[in-house]
């Protein structure tokens, strides 16, 4: 009989992790806008931002 998958199965494989943010009503309006225009999400483009502003320090 093959192992259930759980929670913590998916946490093993899935390294991301939650977090929140906070921006202005029309900020967050323009920028899904560009992910949708751009064929991405705002998470990825979140995620390029951050990483690109990481690796300048």
């Amino acid at each position: 009989m093959p192992k259930q998958k759980d929670a913590s199965d998916k946490e093993g494989k899935d390294k991301k992790k939650n977090t929140s943010l906070r921006l202005e009503a029309k900020t967050l309006k323009a920028l899904k806008l560009r992910a949708i225009e751009e064929d991405s999400s705002v998470q990825k483009i979140i995620e390029t931002l951050v990483e690109d502003y990481l690796k300048r320090s």
